[in-house]
């Protein structure tokens, strides 16, 4: 009975060599690979190996070689049946039972590919033929020569069809079998068929196993496309293959990195230069099928493939919509590179001019994927103003909410935004600079006490020197509410969130909180009033009479105070710090991991620091 491919390849996808060897033998590790003495002869030096990257094991000895169902057939003295059965048995699978519609599909399937086969055979000959002798020149200026054209069995298809027909109806194969796998098309009912590819250049498409399902053409002169590929067929499933893919998996087996090109000849340019982990979708954008074939191709600890763009806008955009497809299927263990090419180059052309170094370098320089991120939602904001700050985060979020996986989200999220704070810290001059206009700020001396934080602060809202007093940033957030509670609509999920480092005004910051959620149509002068009645009078009337800038006055309009609220709170680190650590206890509480914990930990301590207390952080470490 003949197994779906597919079956066979997810049984072995489920166990390891090693792990199927080790259940019946002693292994001993040896680098990337085990060892043993070998069971299938008498020998004192072990020269068994095994390698699950290669999948395979082999005996320098006697020569046995296969994989886990070959060593459980050897081994335990079992047909290929049994084997398999016994295999499944152990994960759980089920041993697909063979109908005779199955068989029937296997056969019709079986002979599928001898038919591709023969058509792939054909283009290469005809290459050499005079008819093809434009294609071959075209190649030979490409930079192949013949070791590399049959390397990766390159053809012509001629301008007349009818002997490809002849030699397939010889062998055996109809006019629907024809058409069926794109070699042929028939235009309308009842006409005669006619080739699909004629006068193009021909690249054999292969499926993970190394069989031909496909074809893509490249046009030699004339109207039409550049490049076509084969239709879908029961063999070719465009959106599920990349070009290059088994050789590809051999070489990620190896240790070599998955790269990404646009075309045929790219991946071409890129192997015969050494880069023998190139792929190419096949003349459409990246899908996410693919992505997750690029992910499972690679071993564990090496899934980041890097994808290559254009440097222009136009490849911009496209690394921006593979980026929109990756970040819902992102797991732990995979992600990106995304790499832009220099101006009005391909691998394939800067590989011709610049060589293997050329190339390397731009893989050198490609971006982790949080770093591209990064760019995109900074592109043109600016980290010194409120409103810039705000659409960053936004942006951010934006992005992160995509990802399906919560714990992969939390870690881009935490990236990002220790980013945003670099950011901030950069980003304009250092407290108690003059105001607009007067050249560029000074850093003053810190007076006792004072640790350096974020030195951010519009000149909008400067009045004097503004230390990093917590007090008096707590100070302007509560004045601004209190003059404007309608404002609470905007921040009040980010006050009620909050912790103030001043116990009398956190007291008073979470009796307004409670106000403002019960009664949300309170006025100023309600508010204070509800405020005075549960015994703060005397913190209002402190807070009151004390100095603020222009937003948390009662005169500024609203947009004005929702304005300079936002730009207090972005600007001081404190408040990015409190969110992420709120963030952090959340996650605690969900995993109690070491890896959470560490995390919570480095926030706690990073807040002390950031507001004084760096004396408890002996008391916090023991």
């Amino acid at each position: 009975m003949a197994l779906p491919p597919q079956f066979l390849e997810d049984l072995r996808s489920r166990l390891s060599v090693s792990e199927v060897v080790m259940k019946r033998m002693r292994l001993i590790r040896a680098g990337r690979e085990f060892k043993a003495p070998c069971p299938f002869h008498n020998e004192k030096t072990p020269s068994f190996y095994v390698n699950d990257q290669k999948n395979f094991f082999h005996c320098f000895g006697c020569g046995a070689h296969g994989d886990q169902i070959g060593f459980v057939m050897r081994y335990d003295n079992l047909s290929f049946m049994e084997a398999v059965e016994h295999l499944a048995g152990e994960v759980g699978m089920q041993v697909p039972k063979a109908t005779p519609q199955e068989r029937e599909h296997f056969e019709r399937q079986k002979s599928l590919y001898d038919l591709v086969e023969q058509a792939a055979r054909y283009y290469e000959r005809e290459l050499y033929n005079p008819a093809g002798r434009q294609a071959l020149d075209y190649l030979r200026r490409r930079g192949l020569d013949d070791e590399g054209i049959a390397r990766f069995r390159l053809g012509y298809a001629p301008q007349d069809g009818a002997p490809l027909r002849a030699l397939l109806a010889e062998a055996g194969y109809s006019e629907a079998d024809m058409v069926e796998v794109g070699l042929f098309k028939r235009p309308e009912p009842g006409r005669a068929i006619r080739n699909f590819f004629w006068n193009r250049v021909m690249f054999p498409v292969t499926d993970r196993r190394g069989q031909v399902v496909a074809f893509g053409g490249r046009v030699l002169e004339g109207d039409g496309p550049k490049y076509i590929n084969s239709a879908e067929n029961p063999l070719f499933h465009k959106g599920n293959l990349l070009y290059g893919m088994s050789r590809a998996r051999q070489a990620a087996a190896d240790g070599q990195r998955l790269i990404v090109t646009e075309g045929y000849m790219d991946v071409i340019a890129c192997v015969l230069a050494g880069f023998e982990g190139a792929v190419a979708p096949l003349g459409t954008a990246m899908t996410e099928t693919q992505i997750q074939v690029l992910w499972k191709l690679a071993p564990e600890g090496q899934r980041n493939p890097v994808l290559c763009f254009d440097g222009d806008n136009a490849g911009r955009r496209a690394a921006m919509r593979a980026v929109d497809r990756i970040l819902p299927i992102l797991l732990p263990d995979t992600t990106v590179r995304i790499a832009f090419m220099p101006d009005k180059e391909d691998p394939d052309s800067l590989i011709r001019s610049g060589g293997r170094d050329a190339f390397q370098a731009v893989l050198d320089r490609a971006l982790a994927l949080e770093d591209f991120i990064w760019e995109l939602v900074r592109q043109g904001e600016d980290a010194k103003t409120a409103d810039g700050r705000l659409r960053i985060e936004a942006g951010i979020n934006q992005m992160m909410d995509k990802v399906a996986d919560k714990s992969v989200a939390y870690s881009y999220r935490s990236v990002l935004r220790e980013k945003l704070r670099a950011a901030i810290r950069a980003a304009g001059g250092g407290f108690g600079a003059g105001a607009a206009g007067n050249g560029p700020a000074r850093p003053r001396r810190l007076l006792p006490g004072e640790v350096p934080v974020s030195r951010l602060w519009d000149s909008r809202f400067r009045s004097g020197t503004l230390r990093t007093e917590p007090r008096r940033r707590e100070r302007y957030l509560l004045l601004a509410v209190l003059h404007h509670p309608e404002l609470f609509q905007d921040v009040g999920e980010v006050l009620g969130g909050a912790e103030f480092a001043d116990g009398e005004l956190e007291a008073l910051r979470q009796t307004l909180v409670a106000c403002l959620t019960a009664e949300s149509a309170l006025d100023a002068d309600g508010l204070k009033r509800h405020l005075s009645d549960r015994g703060f009078q005397e913190t209002l009337d402190s807070l009151l009479s004390a100095d603020a800038p222009k937003f948390a006055q009662p005169g500024a309009s609203i947009e004005t105070a929702r304005s300079g609220w936002q730009e207090v709170w972005l600007s001081s680190e404190d408040g990015l710090l409190q969110r992420e650590l709120r963030e952090a206890e959340r996650r605690f509480a969900e995993s109690f991991s070491e890896s959470d914990l560490g995390r919570l930990r480095a926030l706690q301590r990073e807040l002390l620091i950031l507001r004084g207390h760096a004396d408890n952080l002996t008391e916090m470490d023991g």
